[in-house]
């Protein structure tokens, strides 16, 4: 039987790519997280890891990425910012921000797979589309969590900035690895 799609990578290479994207967001909560306020969402650096994942490789592998990494933490490794693992930090506040991750990589990487040469324009845009996709399920949460749209809108201010300093990191990032290595990592999902 033939198929439609488009040969990609070696299952192994997509695995491998797969595994390493997952450790690095794994990597990124090893930065504590800061608390500020009283919604009980911690400013992290880690939530940087899915929408770059996603400028760097496109949507499936990204997503794939996150949801190995969410699966380890939710059987208990202690991978999030501060050492958190297991279910709590999925029913707690910022659970909907921990789900955010998978729609801030499958945007992000939707968007950059398009161009067979993504450029930094792009990159802006699609990080800061995955983050709005982030922002798009955790606020939410987070409203049921404290029983407040104000609360919840208000709370989520605070991580603004940050996460806009974050969104030009990883379009910085991912346009130095994509001049480096043309065409290696995304255009092919």
């Amino acid at each position: 039987m033939v198929s439609d799609r488009p040969r990609t990578a070696a299952p192994a290479a997509d695995l491998a790519t797969t595994v390493v994207l997952a450790a690095f967001i794994a990597v990124l909560g090893l930065f504590p997280g800061v608390y500020v306020g009283a919604s009980g969402v911690p400013i992290v650096v880690q939530n940087m890891g899915p929408f770059l994942a996603g400028v760097l490789v496109g949507a499936r592998r990204a997503v794939l990425a996150v949801l190995l990494l969410l699966a380890l933490v939710a059987i208990g490794l202690p991978l999030l910012s501060g050492g958190r693992g297991g279910l709590a930090p999925f029913v707690g506040p910022s659970g909907g921000f921990l789900v955010g991750w998978i729609l801030s990589a499958l945007v992000s990487g939707l968007i950059v797979q398009r161009s067979a040469r993504p450029r930094l324009p792009l990159l802006l845009l699609a990080a800061f589309a995955g983050l709005v996709a982030d922002y798009l399920i955790g606020v939410p949460w987070l409203a049921i969590q404290t029983g407040s749209w104000p609360t919840a809108l208000t709370g989520s201010l605070v991580f603004v900035p940050g996460d806009l300093a974050k969104v030009v990191i990883a379009a910085l990032v991912a346009s130095l690895v994509h001049r480096a290595l043309p065409g290696r990592f995304v255009g092919r999902a």
